[in-house]
């Protein structure tokens, strides 16, 4: 199946992706296509889940469940290295694929299979890891004589929904963690990317991953809340909006959740910072993929001394960057998903610029192409501000005091990170200890993530930590053993008399 995914995408052919059910690719369900938004055209094609298939997966999954878990974790382990390799042997063609759904340029597209050859590779890494306890039951005087012993085992049939932005490595990380973990997991796709989902879900298999251990479905939200209350599915991993966040944990009930859940993310711009690095930096993750990260830097906050400065500079920076074809390597700024997305940064720039900011880049599009767009100075009442806008725009606010400054970022709904330009290590401290996200990115802008360190946010942003590891204790449930009147420890309430010789 692999090789065909990406051979229909490197001729230019529409994609079949069909879902993955039971050991079997093919579905009988009603047929969706995906109209890539800079081409303009059908790219691929899959077919929507019936209920009967939702019914089918599910009870394969629980049958399945057993059987996947028994499997060593060195196996699991070399199965998900020999999944590393191959995502990085077929770089090119699965970036074409990104390219061809989501408009997403070719070097991102690059740069998202990087990150899945290094998910896998960490994921394999924790499977060998995964252990348990002998617990200190001898410390206290009714635990003598005895042994307690933990480990983690799968917690057995795993549901990851995945989003569009990065559908590669967002389900690298939901579905490389899961069965590290030993469980059998069903992949719901998102339907902007069902050929780039299908290929990594291939990937796998081809790797040496049981059928047992993944089944693919496609659909909209109708399929998601099917999975999510079924009563086979013991934890669920989802990457989206707040409003769906919600609409899954009311489905799913009472299951483990780790939700990711999107931001409206900061970066703060001190008057001791490298402005030409800072200006730099953020002209590159602020338009990278289109803005479509929910680390993406949205909000800019620049001391009031270097804000013209910093803008001088941003600007610049920003115009260097070439929107564009997304299969063209030079891209740096391709389509957004689709052109309800592009008209949101286009209708948000406007009503910022009607309230007093001033546009200085952007406003405009071009189907599902939105210009990198600049607003300096909006209020803060304005969209551009309040809301996430997951797009080609950026907002630069100007500010006076470090603490009020820290009172506007947090201020968001949202908190997933943040960015900190200072070469003052009190400031860095500070603003770890007071900002309202799960991680600061100090030195650097909001957007920027390693696939090996806790991931995450608060509020809003949703709650758990999408790392392999973090993700393998959610994915596994403690199971202790008591060993009553056996004790490594040793029974003995006296010492016995004697010379000790």
């Amino acid at each position: 199946m692999l090789d065909s995914l990406l051979k229909a995408g490197a001729d230019a052919t529409v994609v079949e992706a069909p879902p993955y059910i039971a050991g079997q690719w093919g579905g009988d369900g009603p047929a969706a296509t995906r109209t890539g938004p800079y081409l303009r055209r059908v790219v691929s094609r899959t077919t929507h889940a019936t209920g009967e298939e939702v019914s089918r997966a599910l009870a394969y999954a629980r049958s399945s469940a057993r059987s996947v878990a028994r499997l060593a974790p060195a196996i699991r382990a070399d199965i998900l290295d020999r999944a590393s390799r191959a995502a990085s042997a077929h770089r090119e063609e699965l970036a074409r694929l990104l390219a061809l759904e989501l408009g997403k340029p070719v070097k991102d597209g690059r740069g998202e299979i990087d990150r899945v050859a290094d998910t896998f590779a960490v994921c394999a890494s924790e499977a060998r890891h995964i252990g348990g306890e002998n617990l200190p039951v001898a410390g206290w005087a009714r635990g003598i004589g005895n042994t307690a012993l933990t480990y983690r085992a799968p917690a057995g049939v795993a549901l990851a929904i995945t989003p569009f932005n990065a559908p590669a490595n967002l389900l690298a990380h939901k579905l490389g963690a899961s069965f590290a973990a030993g469980n059998t997991t069903i992949v719901k796709a998102p339907p902007q990317a069902p050929a780039a989902t299908a290929a990594i879900v291939a990937l796998l298999l081809d790797s040496g991953l049981p059928p047992q251990g993944v089944q693919l479905l496609h659909g909209g939200a109708e399929v998601g809340a099917l999975l999510c209350a079924a009563d086979e599915v013991a934890v669920i991993s989802f990457t989206g909006s707040p409003e769906t966040g919600r609409a899954v944990a009311r489905a799913a009930g009472a299951k483990r959740l780790v939700l990711e859940l999107g931001g409206n993310a900061a970066t703060i711009v001190c008057e001791d910072a490298d402005i030409a690095q800072a200006a730099k930096e953020c002209a590159r993750t602020g338009y990278s993929n289109s803005g479509q990260s929910c680390i993406s830097v949205q909000r800019v906050y620049v001391h009031r001394s270097r804000y013209e400065t910093f803008l001088d500079a941003f600007t610049a920076a920003v115009d260097t960057l070439k929107v564009g074809d997304p299969l063209d390597p030079a891209t740096d700024v391709g389509s957004m998903v689709d052109e309800n997305a592009a008209e949101r940064v286009v209708s948000w720039s406007a009503e910022a610029a009607a309230a007093g900011a001033r546009v200085l880049r952007g406003g405009t599009r071009n189907g599902a192409t939105a210009a990198p767009t600049i607003v300096a100075g909006p209020p803060e009442s304005a969209s551009v501000v309040v809301h996430e806008v997951f797009g080609a725009l950026v907002a630069v606010l100007p500010y006076d005091d470090f603490d009020a400054v820290i009172d506007a970022c947090n201020a968001s709904r949202y908190g997933l990170q943040a960015g900190l330009f200072t070469r003052d290590m009190g400031r860095i401290i500070t603003a770890w200890r007071e900002l309202q996200t799960g991680a600061l990115i100090a030195g650097g802008s909001s957007n920027y993530r390693l696939d090996h360190v806790p991931f995450g946010g608060v509020k809003d942003s949703g709650f758990g930590r999408e790392t392999p590891r973090s993700m393998i204790d959610d994915y596994t449930v403690v199971k202790t053993l008591m060993l009553r009147g056996l004790s490594v420890w040793g029974d003995a309430t006296t010492v016995d008399e004697g010379t000790g010789a």
